[in-house]
């Protein structure tokens, strides 16, 4: 590990932000991104300008197109656009340059104004409103079709794509069948697919755990698949990985069930008390869950006997790279029962080694008080950089950090939804890159709203 490095977020345009990186940011870039990061870095786009349109505020050099809002008619004519846009990720298109994309809706029992169409065949749940949503892009960025892709879920927030390409879409709920008007059971991970020959089945993939899931990524070497519970409350949430009976078995493969585990780092109760960057855990541990379906207790609360399990507060992002996989905690506070105080840690668990880095700290010295200024889903840029999405009252951004630890607002929500005496900006989510890295694609959460940004990402 370099030395531990520390850098005030204090230029284009996110001056007073607050937020101190800590640790070896280098670690985090992978494959050719990480190459050109090494030649010489990334310094950011420059200031954001003001949008004349009060959408999205942007550097010079870059443009969006708004791609889909929350409450315009889909173009498959099921109904209007769901509200709450979440996790997101953008897969090659049939034919060069197209696109597909697959994006969540958050949507609760109590929140958002439009609910995902029950469409037949694809609804899990009449009474869920939560889903996803399929767009079809042309080589241009336009938009060819828009579609259920999934419906009758619940709070979908995050995810994963596949290595066979399809997308992992998880409820952020534990609530069973008879609670909030719910018919069915919620709090599982489904399986979305865009092709004819990845037709979706709305059945939850059991075997993989009932809780509040957050995010998935797998192993394409393995098929494991590791999975982050965002937990609301004491005792967090667990970091699992589920190994499947059919690994790398392809579309539908994960219906064939598996072993669900959680992590058990050695002493390590709760991983909030580890502040330092570069400390390592060897001899890390897979206990299986007792009872993966939670039938009368949550997973967090059941019995792992003699050396316990590992906690943690807000786990949240979660992807693959360098035969590793990296995980986001996005905050952690001691008054809410955490061992300690942060506003971010990036996780890496080696496979091979059993051993798991922290690899990056947002903070605790930083005068970010709130949760919101802290990593949520993240990904990695093709010209090097980080891209954070920024979660939390006030302004809200998408920040991209460098390999040297700099980091630079790229984006900010210019749509004010309160008032000028009490403003309020919904948060990003969902950024990812096309698989050419040529257009960013990012959500904002409320009012939902899809932009593809456009300019010189690979400088």
């Amino acid at each position: 590990m370099s030395a531990t490095r520390r850098h005030v977020l204090g230029s284009a345009g996110a001056v007073g932000a607050g937020i101190v990186f800590a640790g070896a940011v280098s670690e985090l870039f992978t494959g050719a991104g990480a190459a050109r990061a090494a030649a010489g870095g990334w310094g950011g786009h420059g200031p954001l300008v003001p949008d004349p349109d009060g959408l999205l505020d942007l550097p010079k050099g870059f443009r969006y197109r708004v791609l889909s809002r929350e409450g315009d008619p889909m173009r498959s004519g099921e109904g209007p656009v769901p509200s709450r846009h979440d996790g997101m990720a953008a897969l090659p298109g049939p034919g060069a340059g197209r696109v597909r994309l697959v994006r969540n809706h958050e949507n609760r029992p109590d929140g958002g104004t439009y609910r995902v169409p029950a469409v037949e065949g694809l609804t899990y749940d009449p009474e869920g409103r939560g889903g996803c949503t399929l767009l079809e892009l042309d080589r241009d960025g336009g938009v060819l079709d828009e579609r259920v892709g999934l419906a009758g879920t619940a709070v979908n927030c995050a995810g994963g794509p596949t290595p066979w390409g399809t997308w992992l879409t998880c409820e952020e709920t534990e609530d069973r069948a008879g609670t909030n008007g719910y018919a069915k059971d919620h709090g599982f991970v489904f399986e979305v697919g865009f092709r004819p020959d990845h037709r979706t089945v709305p059945e939850p993939l059991t075997a993989m755990g009932r809780f509040q899931h957050e995010a998935v990524a797998v192993d394409p070497r393995t098929g494991v698949v590791y999975e982050t519970e965002d937990a609301f409350d004491h005792p967090f949430g667990l970091f699992y990985r589920f190994l499947p009976d059919r690994p790398r078995g392809g579309f539908g493969s994960l219906r064939a069930g598996g072993r669900l585990e959680a992590m058990r780092v050695p002493g390590v109760p709760d991983l909030s008390a580890v502040l330092e960057p570069g400390t390592c855990f060897d001899g890390v541990t897979w206990v299986p869950v007792p009872d993966p379906q939670a039938r009368r207790t949550p997973i967090r609360f059941q019995d792992f006997g003699r050396g316990g399990i590992t906690h943690a507060q807000k786990l949240e992002g979660c992807y693959w790279g360098r035969e590793s996989v990296y995980f986001v905690s996005s905050y952690a506070r001691s008054f809410e029962g955490s061992a300690s105080d942060h506003s971010g840690q990036v996780w890496r668990y080696d496979p091979r080694d059993r051993r798991l880095t922290l690899v990056v700290v947002f903070g605790p010295d930083t005068a970010v008080e709130l949760p919101g200024e802290a990593p949520d889903n993240i990904c990695l840029a093709p010209g090097g950089g980080l891209m954070v999405c920024e979660d939390g009252g006030g302004a809200q951004h998408v920040f991209g950090v460098d390999r040297r630890g700099g980091v630079h607002a790229v984006a900010r929500n210019a749509q004010n939804t309160g008032t000028p005496e009490e403003p309020q900006y919904g948060e990003f989510a969902g950024v990812t890159f096309s698989p050419d890295g040529r257009t960013l694609y990012v959500n904002c959460y409320d009012p939902g709203t899809t932009f593809a940004v456009t300019g010189p990402w690979r400088r």
